[in-house]
């Protein structure tokens, strides 16, 4: 396994659309826990897409755990579904059901959040790393967090989808995990 270098805002290659994964393999296993050792070693990261790490394939990772985890450790309430680590290969989004405004931050945007409308709710269905067909639904903030890497594998950061330009806000810190 290896720790993966992040890509960037503004590098051009952050908008490029993402190919269909056809291969089901060993190599496919072996990037999918290179993307996991990246998002583990990020501050706060909750997802990662392979276009964050100049891989054009239509994979990604999402684990809210670390938001539950700290949620828990300040006996509060974490309003979101937990699917656990869920890895989406060649994701299609299959329902959508109302929005809100959340406050998101990037990987490859790493000095700035910013505030993005996203479904509530949604039900998605993907492949896993053995080709098998997965159902997931989301609510809340993995609801968000999933939509967020969607759109990396569509060439498109949370700057492209800000309320107003006067939702974008400089980091005062970088989380740490």
């Amino acid at each position: 396994m290896a720790v993966l270098d992040i890509l960037t805002y503004p590098d051009e290659r952050l908008k490029q659309t993402s190919l269909a994964v056809d291969v089901f393999d060993p190599e496919l296993a072996n990037l999918v826990a290179d993307l996991e050792e990246t998002m583990d070693v990020g501050p706060g990261s909750v997802g990662i897409a392979a276009p964050q790490v100049n891989i054009f394939k239509r994979i990604a990772i999402v684990d809210v755990t670390p938001m539950v985890e700290r949620a828990r450790a300040k006996k509060r309430r974490f309003r979101s579904s937990h699917n656990g680590r869920m890895v989406l290969i060649n994701p299609e989004l299959l329902e959508q059901d109302s929005e809100a405004t959340g406050r998101e931050g990037c990987l490859s945007v790493p000095d700035y959040t910013g505030n993005v409308i996203r479904a509530k709710r949604i039900v998605l269905q993907v492949k896993d790393i053995k080709g098998d067909v997965k159902t997931y639904h989301c609510e809340g903030f993995e609801s968000c967090a999933v939509q967020h890497e969607l759109d990396h594998l569509d060439g498109l950061l949370f700057l492209d989808r800000l309320v107003s330009a006067r939702e974008l806000f400089r980091r005062k810190a970088h989380l740490q995990g």
